[in-house]
């Protein structure tokens, strides 16, 4: 059932999905690089994966199924186990009497099919679909188990017999000391956290926390309990409750995977591990912290398949989307992002330096901690134990002939000086700073006794940012703000400044008012229950014109800088939620919970 390029080309002509100049010119292209037309047409956005399937579908007679946004049952998802179904790309999603309608990628896997078959005892009828579709439905064989989660960690933890927290553990000074060096609590923990139960409660909840998107997982012990907490998107969640007993097998297994003191429980403690399958790879950033009863874990995790972000996906619209365009592609001077810890500065960062790594360049990193690898970039851990801060990383790999450099952090006069100055000779640097907005940037700098006249002529633009939530777009709810919510809003924002900034952004009508506009608030689904899935950034583009460089050397204030750069056209964060907002991306109330200061 393979289908020929010409056939392909004939049915892409008469469906009139895209002109015979392009195509011809698309078929050259794809023969050149030994690629299928279809895949060479998708990889250069000339049409949709969608599009292409449905044709191919129709090519070969096959009916075409789109599960994107299929909720199936579990019972008819489970006729095929879910290994063959993720190593196969096959999905059960229908039954009827004795038919069993199949989607699939690859209709000519008849054996997959012959395998079914004889496994369910239903005749197939194959159907062909999107990887997206195969991914959704993948999902919710894995969204099955979180019902299964709660039940298996109750049944587990029955099975484990521990001390009730780390330091009821002896402290016997009469212990004895084993070959290894290990005493006799050490190897009790070394115990604990091999034992199986512990094991599979631990895998359970990190695999839950994947499957959940997940940024933070919180381990907290209490006088009788511990509790779990995951942060989604922004806010903390509690996720279940453990018994106390599990305490200090939890703590030891996760100080095993992350090569951690185990009989250290007196000190902080920080470290790293990483978990690998064939759908995601993710590295998780471990900080273990004494507290009253006990040892408080939190992990964040981070993607290390996170690339492939766009400004566009981050958020940036159109004119600030082209300020940091110009300004990445000077080969000198500062780019700095701004915020408070977890806005996103780091993604940001990455994602600029993932546009400008190209072969002809070289780029060079100092960071704590190195949150994404990226392939042909030369990345730094800092570690200050040793003597390597990020001052004395700076200053070697300033002689590591680097084109640009990232410095995670500006945390101290050193670094800030050296940075000021790696951008004077010829580097382009980027980096992050603590400040609650864009003009910020400048008061911290001198705080940090750089001189003026430096700051003003090294920094290209400062970006300023904060992450809020999007409105999940299949239950998000329309209305309109009704006069008190109006009265009650103007108390909060300049609300004659953002309608004149949605009518010049072409976000609204001329003639709409604020009673007029629909906005959007989130609705609720058993998946959802809050209505938002995702986060996406607002932002304030800072542009160093002549005037804001003059009011820098004079040591004007942020506000001063602030109301300036306004002037010659820069949005708040505000103003740039309220466009979201408008747009149906996010919630006023989102926007309002964010940008309080």
């Amino acid at each position: 059932m393979h289908i020929e390029n010409s056939q392909l080309k004939a049915f892409i002509l008469d469906a009139g999905l895209i002109n015979e100049k392009r195509l011809d010119e698309a078929e050259k292209k794809a023969d050149e690089t030994k690629k299928r037309l279809g895949d060479f047409l998708v990889k250069e956005e000339l049409i949709t994966k969608e599009k292409l399937t449905k044709l191919q579908a129709y090519i070969l007679g096959i009916p075409f199924i789109n599960l994107e946004k299929e909720k199936i049952k579990k019972e008819i998802l489970q006729i095929i186990p879910e290994p063959i179904a993720r190593r196969h790309n096959i999905i059960a999603f229908r039954k009827k009497e004795k038919n069993l309608e199949v989607a699939m990628l690859d209709p000519d896997d008849l054996q997959t099919i012959e395998f079914i078959k004889k496994k369910s005892d239903l005749k197939i009828l194959p159907r062909l679909t999107t990887p997206k579709s195969i991914e959704n439905a993948l999902k919710q064989y894995q969204k099955s188990l979180e019902a299964e989660f709660g039940e298996f960690i109750k049944k587990e933890s029955k099975s484990i017999d521990l001390p009730e927290t780390l330091t009821d553990l002896k402290k016997d000074k009469s212990k004895k000391i084993d070959p290894a060096g290990r005493g006799e609590d050490e190897k009790d923990l070394e115990k604990a956290a091999e034992q199986m139960p512990i094991i599979r409660i631990i895998d359970t909840l990190l695999k839950h926390a994947i499957l959940q998107q997940a940024s933070d997982i919180h381990i907290e012990p209490t006088e009788k309990e511990v509790i779990i907490r995951y942060r989604i998107d922004g806010i903390l969640h509690d996720t279940m409750t453990l018994p106390k007993n599990l305490s200090s097998g939890l703590i030891a297994r996760i100080k095993v995977l992350s090569n951690l003191k185990l009989d250290e429980h007196r000190l902080p403690q920080d470290g790293r591990f990483k978990i690998e399958t064939n759908n995601y790879k993710i590295s998780f950033r471990v900080s273990i912290l004494p507290v009253y009863d006990g040892e408080k874990i939190v992990m964040r995790l981070l993607p290390e398949d996170a690339q492939g972000l766009t400004l566009e996906k981050l958020g940036l619209i159109e004119k600030a989307l082209e300020k940091v365009h110009r300004n990445i592609k000077k080969p000198n001077g500062m780019i700095l992002v701004t915020g408070p810890t977890g806005c996103g500065k780091t993604t940001t960062l990455y994602t600029i330096i993932d546009i400008l790594n190209e072969p002809g360049v070289n780029i060079s990193t100092v960071e704590d901690p190195i949150e994404y690898r990226m392939p042909r970039v030369n990345q730094t851990q800092v570690k200050p134990k040793i003597g390597l801060t990020f001052s004395n990383g700076l200053r070697a790999l300033v002689r590591q002939d680097p084109d640009i450099i990232m410095v995670g952090e500006i945390r101290d006069n050193e670094t800030a000086s050296l940075s000021i100055n790696a951008a004077l000779t010829g580097h382009l640097v980027l980096s992050t700073l603590h400040t609650n907005s864009a003009a910020g940037a400048f008061p911290r700098l001198i705080d940090m006794e750089t001189e003026p006249f430096l700051i003003a002529s090294t920094i290209n633009v400062i970006i300023a940012q904060r992450l809020v939530r999007r409105l999940y777009p299949d239950i998000k709810k329309k209305y309109k703000l009704s006069s008190d919510e109006i009265k009650s809003l103007g108390k909060e924002v300049n609300l004659d400044k953002i309608l004149e900034i949605l009518k010049r952004e072409k976000v609204v009508k001329p003639e709409d008012t604020w009673s007029t506009i629909d906005f959007y608030r989130p609705g609720k689904s058993e998946d959802y229950p809050d209505g938002y899935k995702g986060r996406a950034g607002i932002y304030e583009i800072l542009e160093l014109s002549e005037t804001i460089k003059n009011l820098v050397i004079k040591e004007a204030t942020a506000d001063q800088i602030n109301e300036q750069a306004q002037k010659e056209g820069m949005l708040t964060m505000t103003e740039d939620g309220f466009i979201k907002a408008a747009q149906g991306l996010t919630s006023i109330e989102e926007i309002l919970r964010v940008t309080k200061e």
